[in-house]
């Protein structure tokens, strides 16, 4: 057995166990996170063994190669914050956090990153879609006073991306080997249905709406624009160019603690609206209105005022859960399937693309980066897109005709035959086809065929046939309808 060397003493040692085997140990300094030391380990059957697991424990941490730190879940997850928070919306940290305190934390929270694994993660997955209530260890699903309430899948989901990314970020610092979240396996992504308003419904709200100007212009402008209920509550008058006729949607309108913050829009992408020429005049007459209202008050309309505001000088936007909860209370008083202010969206989007409009012309006002979302999530069946796509693969091809087909069956090649005799006047008007035992020996088919083809030649128009009776001509052509 080789010599140890000083530095190896210092850094590491075997020692032996109880049950006849040795274990390496190895120190690998301090974590910076928690401030305690690295520990790592490997045990073998023999000291020979042992020794040579210490050297490879002391390669790993020469190379920088072994896990940095011994941290818990919530540590990963801190870590991985602390540097993505800077570049998350705020409402994506509000959902984030919730879900970190709610469901992540009361499980993971005090376990050992290394030691949670894919089958750990999928199995609470499963329980947390059976109720949300089995983040705690012993729930009684039988009592009376239980109510089971399954997390949705999206939800899960979430929960599945903030392990993953923090994990992932945690493997890249060296502060683990391996990932458990990616091997792990989240719930189905399910696909959303649009329910936007039918045009009769829609134009009922809107009707109602009328009622206040502002409210019926909020949401007509919410209708031809596409927006978000965000970027209509910040929209502001120096947004609007009536030279040019349009808008640009460039802000959108982020409710907390009773105020509205001014951020970029959800892709953080500006988009130009044209209006044609009965928004454009709306707007001019709406206009008018906010400045009477202000000339009431003895103030001018600030040029750069909101267009839609609950105080009487317009000079805060309207909160967007104002808009949501009045929205929903108009739906629900005329009869509509979604209460939701995301259905006028879903709406214009359905009626443009079921009007022939360009997918691309369509996502742009949208504000979507990709054509699928705007197809999956905001287009509804139409049943006029339906039938336009019927008619059109009808029209795509020649109708069928029997007389442009060519024979294959037996019956078919005899009626053919026949057919031809017919016109070529073998058979005039008048006549009667000879038996059909006759024509079954002269054409080497079966009686039953024979009887198959005198039917077709009945349908098509060019024989009579009565009972007991046999075929006559009557017609040397097909009927006009055939």
């Amino acid at each position: 057995m080789g010599k140890r060397t000083s530095t190896q003493r210092r850094r590491g040692h075997i020692e032996p166990r109880a049950n006849g085997t040795y274990r390496a140990i190895v120190s690998a300094g301090f974590d910076p996170f928690t401030g305690k030391r690295i520990v790592l380990k490997a045990t073998a059957e023999t000291e020979a063994l042992a020794q040579i697991e210490l050297t490879k424990l002391l390669r790993q941490v020469d190379e920088q190669k072994h896990p940095r730190g011994d941290l818990t879940v919530v540590d990963v997850i801190n870590k991985w914050i602390a540097v993505a928070d800077p570049k998350q919306a705020r409402r994506t940290k509000v959902r984030r956090d919730q879900l970190v305190r709610d469901y992540i934390a009361p499980r993971f929270g005090n376990l050992k990153a290394s030691k949670l694994t894919a089958e750990h993660l999928e199995n609470y997955y499963a329980l947390l879609q059976t109720c949300k209530s089995n983040v705690a260890l012993r729930v009684n699903h039988r009592a009376a006073s239980h109510l089971c309430e399954k997390l949705s899948n999206s939800s899960v989901r979430q929960i599945h991306f903030i392990l993953t990314a923090a994990f992932k970020r945690a493997v890249k610092w060296g502060y683990l080997d391996a990932s458990a979240p990616a091997l792990a396996e989240p719930p189905a992504f399910e696909q959303g249905k649009p329910s936007p308003p039918e045009p009769e419904q829609l134009a009922s709200c809107i009707n109602e709406a009328w009622r206040d100007f502002g409210w019926g212009m909020f949401l007509w402008v919410t209708m031809m624009t596409a927006g978000r209920r965000g970027e209509s509550c910040v929209l502001r008058w120096s947004d609007i160019d009536f030279r040019r006729g349009g808008a640009w949607i460039e802000r959108a309108g982020d409710q907390y603690d009773g105020r509205v913050e001014e951020t970029t829009t959800k892709t953080k992408q500006q988009k130009w609206v044209t209006f044609e020429e009965i928004t454009l005049e709306l707007l001019l007459l709406y206009r008018t209105y906010c400045e009477d209202q202000c000339a009431r008050l003895g103030v001018e309309l600030a040029p750069d005022a909101f267009l839609f505001s609950n105080e009487p000088n317009f000079s805060a936007p309207l909160k967007p859960n104002t808009a949501t909860q009045r929205y929903a209370r108009l739906a629900r008083r005329n009869g509509l399937s979604s209460t939701k202010l995301q259905s006028i969206r879903q709406y214009s989007a359905t009626e443009l693309l079921g009007s022939g409009v360009n997918l691309r012309a369509v996502q742009n006002l949208l504000g979507h980066t990709k054509g699928s979302t705007t197809l999956n999530f905001y287009s509804a069946w139409l049943e006029r897109n339906d039938r336009a796509g019927a008619e059109v693969l009808a029209r795509s091809i020649p109708l069928p005709s029997y007389l442009n087909r060519k024979p294959r069956h037996a019956w078919e090649v005899l009626t053919a035959q026949l057919q031809e005799q017919i016109e070529s006047g073998k058979f005039p008007i008048g006549t009667e086809l000879p038996y059909a035992r006759d024509l079954a020996t002269e054409y080497q088919v079966s009686v039953g065929t024979v009887s198959r083809a005198t039917a077709e030649l009945r349908r098509l128009g060019y024989l009579e046939a009565k009972q007991y009776r046999r075929a006559t001509v009557i017609s040397q052509e097909p009927r006009s309808d055939e």
